[in-house]
C-alpha cells in the first residue's frame, strides 16, 4: 500500500516518481486524503529536486483529470488555444481571437479573471456592457459552432487539483518552480480540449519569469507537455520589460483593442498579436508562418476581424455599438490626471510590473481574489521606451475615480519611468519561438 510519506521521501531524494506515486499524491489531496502539511512538503520536495519531462507530463495529466473536461471534438476543424502567462497591458486575447476566428478557424476559449499586477481576459470583456462570460456549455459551443468564436470564464470543476495546489503553492512558497508552473498552466490547457496551443511566455520585469533563461526553460517544458500528450504547440518568448502598448486597465485596454482591429493600434502591440494569429493559423494547418501572416494581415486590413468582434459581443449580451463608439459605450473614467516628466531626456525604461501595480492602487486589479475591480480607471502610457521627453512635458495619463489611491500610483509611476541623457539600444519584442 502506497503512503505519502514514501513518496516525499523519494522525491525529496533526487528520485524519480511513477505515475501512480504522483496519482496518488494529486487524487488524494483533492479528495482530502493527503493532508495540506504532507503536501506542502511534497511541494518543497519538487521545488528543490525538480522533475523529468516524464514526471511533469504525469503529473500535467492527473491535475487535468481532476475535474471536467470539454470535449471540443463535436466542434470542425482544429482548434488552437492561445495562453498568456500574464503581463501588463497584455489584451492580446481581443484581437487574436477574432482575427483567427475570421479566417474559418474555431476559437473556443476559457479565460481567467486578474490577480496580482497582470489584468485578466474575462475582466477586460466584462468591461463591454451586458457581455456575459459566464455560458453554460450549450452556449459555449452553439457560439464556436455558428460564428466561430466564444470566450468565457472556466467552469467552476475545471481542473480542481490545480485550483487547491496553487493555493497551497501560493502560502509555501513553492510558486516558481519550472514543473508546477508548467503543469499548472498545462492541466487547464489539456481539460480545456483544444488540438494545439501558442504559448505566449513573457520575459522582463513585468512578466513572472524575469530572464530569457527562466522563460525558455518555462517554454521548453510547457510545449514538451502538450507533445507528450498528442497536441500541437509552439512557444513565442516576448518582452515584458515594458507595457505592451499603450493602455493598463480594464476599459481603456478594450477601446486599444478595438482601435487595434480597425487598423489603429500601438506599433507593438499590433505587432504581437499578428505574430501570435499566425502561429494558430499555421498550427491549424493554414501554410508555413509566413503565408499565415499575411492571412492575419489581410483580415486586419479589410475589418473581418473587427466585424468577428462584433459577432462575438452581440452573442455574448454585449452592446455591439462598442465597436463604433468604444469611447462612449465603455465606462471610462473622466478624472483625469496628469503625470508629467520631471527632468529633459529619453525614456530609458518603464518598470512593467510597477505600472501593473500603479494601476491596481486605482482599482483596474485585485490583491485578493474577492476585491471588486473598477473597470473605468487605469493608465494610458503617452511615452515609451525610446520617446524624447522635455521636463514638465505629460508623460502619461491616469484615469481615476473617487476610490483610488492617486498618490501611491503616481509614487509607483515615478519609480517606474528611468529617464537618461542618451536613448536606449531598442530592444526586440520577440526573442525567440521554441517549437
Amino acid at each position: 500500500m502506497m503512503r505519502a510519506y514514501d513518496i516525499i521521501l523519494k522525491k525529496r531524494n533526487g528520485e524519480k516518481l511513477s505515475y501512480d506515486e504522483i496519482k496518488f499524491m494529486v487524487d488524494g489531496y483533492v479528495k482530502g486524503e493527503v493532508p495540506d502539511y504532507q503536501m506542502a512538503a511534497f511541494l518543497m520536495a519538487i521545488y528543490f529536486r525538480h522533475m523529468d519531462e516524464e514526471e511533469r507530463a504525469w503529473l500535467t495529466e492527473t491535475m487535468a483529470n481532476s475535474g471536467d473536461k470539454i470535449d471540443l471534438s463535436s466542434i470542425p476543424g482544429v482548434k488552437i488555444d492561445k495562453h498568456s502567462t500574464g503581463g501588463v497591458g497584455d489584451k492580446t486575447t481581443l484581437v487574436v481571437g477574432p482575427l483567427v476566428a475570421s479566417l474559418g478557424i474555431p476559437v473556443a476559449k476559457m479565460s481567467g479573471r486578474a490577480l496580482g499586477h497582470t489584468g485578466g481576459t474575462i475582466d477586460k470583456l466584462e468591461s463591454i456592457p451586458g457581455f456575459r462570460t459566464a455560458l453554460s456549455e450549450e452556449e459555449f459551443f452553439r457560439n464556436v459552432k455558428e460564428i466561430g468564436i466564444a470566450i468565457a470564464g472556466q467552469t467552476a470543476n475545471l481542473v480542481p487539483a490545480d485550483k487547491k495546489i496553487y493555493a497551497l503553492r501560493d502560502a509555501t512558497a513553492t510558486v516558481d518552480e519550472v514543473s508546477l508552473i508548467a503543469a499548472s498552466i498545462m492541466s487547464k490547457k489539456l481539460a480545456g480540449g483544444a488540438d494545439g496551443y501558442v504559448l505566449d511566455v513573457k520575459v522582463g520585469s513585468g512578466a513572472f519569469m524575469k530572464t530569457l533563461e527562466e522563460a525558455r526553460e518555462l517554454a521548453h517544458a510547457m510545449v514538451g507537455i502538450a507533445k507528450a500528450h498528442g497536441k500541437k504547440a509552439v512557444a513565442v518568448l516576448t518582452n515584458m520589460n515594458f507595457p505592451l502598448g499603450r493602455m493598463v486597465g480594464n476599459s481603456l485596454e478594450v477601446l486599444e483593442a478595438i482601435k487595434t482591429l480597425k487598423g489603429k493600434g500601438p506599433k507593438d502591440f499590433t505587432e504581437l498579436c499578428l505574430n501570435l494569429a499566425a502561429w494558430m493559423c499555421h498550427l491549424a494547418g493554414r501554410g508555413t508562418f509566413d503565408d499565415c501572416l499575411k492571412l492575419v494581415e489581410d483580415s486586419l486590413k479589410s475589418g473581418a476581424g473587427l466585424e468577428k468582434f462584433r459577432q462575438m459581443v452581440e452573442w455574448q449580451g454585449g452592446d455591439p455599438r462598442v465597436v463604433d463608439e468604444p469611447e462612449i459605450i465603455l465606462p471610462i473614467a473622466r478624472e483625469i490626471v496628469e503625470f508629467r516628466a520631471w527632468k529633459s531626456g529619453y525614456v530609458y525604461a518603464i518598470d512593467a510590473e510597477k505600472v501593473g501595480i500603479a494601476s491596481n492602487y486605482l482599482g483596474a486589479g485585485r490583491r485578493t481574489k474577492e476585491d471588486i475591480i473598477d473597470h473605468s480607471v487605469g493608465i494610458e502610457i503617452l511615452k515609451k521606451v525610446g520617446d524624447k521627453v522635455s521636463e514638465g512635458e505629460t508623460i502619461a495619463l491616469l484615469y481615476v475615480s473617487p476610490r483610488s489611491d492617486v498618490a501611491e500610483a503616481i509614487k509607483l509611476l515615478r519609480e517606474s519611468y528611468k529617464l537618461h541623457e542618451s536613448c536606449p539600444e531598442p530592444e526586440p519584442l520577440i526573442f525567440g519561438v521554441v517549437q
